[in-house]
């Protein structure tokens, strides 16, 4: 006669959806910190010239086109942006590259941002209606009227795609046209750009009569020679304007002569009468000439020269 089995415990009773799991006997773990951040460094997979803002980006997690923006703008405001970037590059370290023999699988492209195309076909009718403008209207917009205007659409364009970051491709052709337009819109203001004829010219003018009010030389240099004119029957100031693009300018006067001289000159110097004087002033003449030291010059000078030496002295 065989005993029976004794009855089976009953199964655990399911837990209702959503019950809080049972209390444990060992504590909760600490909740984990911060993750650190890495070093500081220039990115060798997002860079344009030196990786200084992919760098930036993945140090900060702001999108690199945002901090090209910040250079060209600190360049074309202050100055400064070269200067900023050339210091972090010599600063920051270079990204070490990936283990050797290591294949690196790259994600999948995405496809090519209409940013640029649109911006640029936005840059050529902005361009076309400044021109018709400077055409049309009494409105001298000059050099940096054109590329001022330039390259407030690049960087319109920058922005549009750092915001919108669509496709691929929508930095890097806009982000070195703005560095060329920043660099050419810092040389128009700094350097009068050459406009007029061009090669070496001298001009030696006989009589009051033959002195031309204006001359005008784009790349070349210029001698304006007025020591043969004859100064005795003036009963009004010669003056001269004298513009110049590139090159050298040197004007000879009359040693009676009293003359007032104004230079604006970019890059080089400027001599007056054996003076370093860039701003130009009065001098008065040697001799004992009727019209010498009477406090009324009888020459006018006005010097614009954007690149080169200027230079006014006496025969």
């Amino acid at each position: 006669m065989t005993s029976a089995l004794p009855p089976s415990a009953p199964p655990p009773a399911a837990e209702p959806p959503g019950a809080p799991p049972p209390p444990s006997s060992w504590p909760a773990p600490p909740p984990s910190g911060p993750t650190p951040r890495g070093q500081l460094r220039r990115s060798r997979d997002d860079r344009v010239i030196g990786g200084v803002a992919g760098g930036l980006a993945e140090y900060t997690g702001i999108d690199a086109l945002l901090w090209r923006v910040g250079a060209i703008a600190l360049t074309v405001v202050a100055g400064s942006g070269v200067v900023v970037y050339a210091l972090l590059w010599l600063l920051m370290p270079s990204a070490p590259a990936g283990p050797p023999g290591v294949a690196v699988e790259k994600p999948p492209r995405a496809p090519r941002s209409p940013v640029p195309g649109v911006t640029l076909a936005v840059l050529l009718i902005v361009l076309g209606v400044v021109t018709l403008v400077d055409q049309l209207t009494d409105a001298d917009l000059g050099p940096r009227g054109y590329l001022g205007s330039a390259l407030l659409v690049v960087g319109i364009g920058l922005v549009v795609g750092a915001v919108t970051g669509v496709g691929r491709g929508a930095k890097t052709g806009l982000v070195t046209l703005g560095v060329l337009l920043t660099a050419a819109l810092a040389l128009a203001s700094t350097v009068q750009l050459p406009s007029g004829d061009v090669g070496d010219r001298t001009y030696r003018p006989l009589t009051a009569d033959a002195v031309q009010p204006r001359y005008e030389i784009g790349l070349g240099d210029l001698t304006v020679d007025l020591r043969d004119v004859d100064l005795s029957g003036l009963s009004a100031p010669i003056e001269i304007m004298i513009e110049s693009g590139v090159g050298d300018v040197d004007v000879l006067v009359p040693a009676s002569a009293d003359v007032e001289v104004s230079v604006d000159n970019g890059i080089g110097e400027a001599e007056v009468f054996g003076q370093d004087r860039s701003s130009g002033g009065t001098f008065p003449g040697t001799g004992r000439a009727a019209w010498t030291g009477d406090e009324d010059p009888e020459f006018v000078l006005t010097i614009e020269s954007g690149l080169g030496d200027v230079e006014v002295s006496r025969g």
